[in-house]
């Protein structure tokens, strides 16, 4: 599979997951072959003040072939790189004759039982992949776009709460952004080295993308930390609160950008700072994110536990209260995506831990995450359902001149 298939999808979302951290299958074929290679002509220059009889040595592109007597067979093991594609077991050999080097005995995917079909199989299944989320993110910054400016531009729906909602889903807007501005500028065209490039625009995309990730998770806890004031008090969010926020959501990712930054212009400036395998200072943007991810976790579970507290108490007694269990479960269900507690599923699993199953879920539910949240808080939300009826409604007086009973009714109500 090209590189802009197999190194795009896995650098699409800047997750923090410890899978998408090291190198990928193509790039990595293509970095040992390199290595070799280099290996393989400096033998060859150690080798040219020796025998000029034989056979010379020389790198087929695969393997490096040495000296060799004529008449003599030379018989080379399958490559390492080879391990990539499920196999590196077997042998190949060439003759050295009169005429120079025969060709291969076997061809290299037959004598090393590489199976042809593995990349294309991959290539089809992370295109696949690579459709979904795209199409998951539109449909999201468009859905989004839309809760934010009915939540702006409606003025009784403005609230400390809907604040929130509307900086969480200006996040998510501006992930799905960067995404698209992180494929357009490092995977435009099918002739890029995408596994080698290293350009200011192609770095200063993956540091936007990795801002508005971290922005997006901390904006989630905020989220979470706002809903258990809430539910514990009747705490009063002012202004210099919601400054705070602010700080939390935009501020925080800032400071571990900025020093992810200087770590990788002043120790790791490799290729387009996508790659982090080993790397300790991939810790400086992946800690955080995976600290709020554990937080957001903990405050959902003790929310769930305050919900349960504030039902009936014969909830416990298991009599005819189906009512209320319903009431739980459909509140846990609707705080999982707000939360991301999705993200729990494969954070703390190893990395080999089923890498499609785990691209396929965080990069397909992650890209469609920032819709489900939008239409769960913003337009199936009664007050602004309400309020967007009311508007509506006035809208139809003014463009035909006629007083509805249910407009009359509508404009006696006071929203909550």
């Amino acid at each position: 599979m090209s590189c802009l298939h197999l190194r795009g999808i896995f650098l699409s979302l800047c997750l923090p997951s410890a899978a998408l951290s090291s190198l990928h299958p193509e790039c990595e074929l293509i970095f040992q072959l390199e290595e070799e290679e280099r290996g393989c002509l400096q033998y060859i220059a150690e080798q040219r003040n020796g025998s000029t009889e034989g056979c010379l040595p020389f790198w087929d592109a695969v393997v490096c072939w040495p000296h060799g007597d004529f008449g003599e067979t030379v018989q080379r093991a399958c490559p390492a790189v080879f391990s990539l594609f499920k196999n590196n077991t077997g042998s190949v050999s060439r003759n050295c004759t009169n005429g120079g080097w025969s060709r291969l005995s076997l061809p290299y995917h037959i004598a090393c039982s590489v199976d042809d079909d593995i990349p294309e199989t991959e290539r089809s299944y992370l295109a696949t992949v690579k459709v979904i989320y795209t199409i998951g993110y539109s449909l999201s910054l468009a859905v989004l776009a839309v809760a934010v400016l009915i939540l702006l531009l409606f003025r009784r729906l403005h609230c400390a709460r809907n604040f929130i909602h509307v900086q969480l889903f200006t996040s998510f807007i501006l992930k799905a952004v960067a995404v698209f501005i992180k494929d357009t500028t490092l995977f435009s065209s099918d002739n890029t080295d995408h596994c080698t490039l290293s350009t200011s625009a192609c770095k200063a995309s993956v540091v936007f993308c990795h801002y508005c990730v971290m922005a997006n998770f901390f904006w989630l806890l905020v989220e979470a930390l706002y809903l258990n004031s809430l539910l514990r008090s009747s705490f009063y969010h002012s202004q210099r609160c919601l400054w705070g926020y602010r700080l939390l959501g935009w501020g925080v990712p800032v400071v571990f950008i900025i020093l992810w930054i200087g770590s990788r212009v002043y120790f790791e400036d490799t290729e387009c700072w996508d790659i982090n395998e080993d790397s300790p200072y991939w810790w400086i943007i992946k800690g955080p994110i995976v600290v709020s991810i554990a937080a957001n976790f903990l405050l959902f579970v003790n929310i769930i536990r305050i919900l349960i507290q504030k039902l009936n108490p014969r909830l416990i007694q298991f009599n005819n209260n189906s009512s209320q269990y319903r009431r739980l479960t459909k509140s846990t269900l609707l705080l999982i995506p707000l939360f991301g507690t999705h993200y729990m599923l494969f954070n703390f699993l190893p990395d080999y831990f089923s890498v499609n199953l785990r691209l396929c879920i965080e990069l397909c539910m992650g890209s469609f995450q920032g819709l489900i949240v939008a239409v769960l808080y913003c337009f199936l939300n009664h007050e602004v359902q309400k309020e967007v009826g009311i508007h509506w409604l006035r809208w139809q007086e003014r463009s035909y001149g006629v007083v509805t009973r249910a407009a009359r009714g509508s404009q006696m109500d006071t929203p909550l």
